[in-house]
């Protein structure tokens, strides 16, 4: 069930997040939102509140153990504890190695990585100490399969798959009941093209989102799914792109 869980989602303040929190806030869980967006995150709150949901938020940089901690602090200040986290926050600034775009390679490695481990070691203990928790992580089909362009993204996807795996064989391992849902994404249309830096390989990926992108709301849609099984069961991955898009 869905109703009543606390859900904390980052990269909450549009595309794939903001479509998850609108879906579970209708559906009556109780949402906290975190991005670095103050006022995008305080308009989803507020229409949230205003459709008879419930929401908090507050501004995450995930790259920042502090934030995490607080975004966990806030969460059960408000709703009393943590039933599920969603770590959707990400960048894709793709580029051949060859432009050495090394700035890009630290920023995505902070993000998309170490966002990652933050967002864990923040809610870990809370879903250790009540021997349940879902964590649901954002990969990419870059996760899957290599693409041009994409050596370091992918990579930070790869190492989502590889995190996300391990951690669900230990938490059954260790009767923690921690289950995990990984998510590989193809063409869907967020504002993840805007963080791409390199010319050519900013043409090359909208020329391919403007023929295949579908709306975030089909992932949103996947991450209910997954918080609305049952709590004996597991469904760890999910490939969703568009039905026409070769990927």
């Amino acid at each position: 069930m869905i109703k009543d869980k606390v859900v904390i989602i980052t990269g909450a303040s549009s595309g794939i997040g903001e479509a998850t929190a609108r879906l579970l806030a209708n559906k009556g869980a109780k949402v906290v939102l975190g991005a670095r967006r103050d006022d995008k995150l305080k308009a989803l709150a507020a229409e949230i509140a205003r459709e008879g949901g419930q929401a908090v938020y507050q501004v995450l940089d995930v790259t920042k153990r502090s934030d995490n901690d607080d975004i966990v602090k806030l969460a059960k200040e408000s709703f009393g504890s943590v039933d599920a986290i969603f770590l959707n926050a990400g960048l894709m600034p793709s580029s051949p190695v060859s432009a050495l775009k090394t700035d890009d390679w630290d920023k995505m490695v902070d993000v998309n990585i170490k966002g990652v481990l933050n967002g864990i070691a923040a809610v870990m203990p809370t879903f250790i100490a009540r021997k349940s928790g879902h964590v649901i992580a954002t990969s990419s089909v870059a996760g899957l399969k290599a693409y041009p362009n994409g050596a370091v993204y992918g990579g930070t996807k790869w190492f989502v798959r590889n995190f996300m795996e391990v951690l669900r064989m230990e938490s059954a391992m260790e009767g923690t009941n921690i289950r995990t849902a990984t998510i590989y994404p193809a063409a869907i249309n967020t504002e993840l093209l805007d963080t791409i830096t390199d010319k050519q390989a900013s043409e090359a990926m909208r020329g391919l989102y403007a023929k295949f992108g579908i709306s975030p709301d089909r992932i949103a849609d996947v991450v209910a799914f997954a918080l609305d099984l049952p709590a004996d069961t597991t469904v760890n991955e999910f490939t969703v792109g568009p039905a026409n898009q070769p990927w």
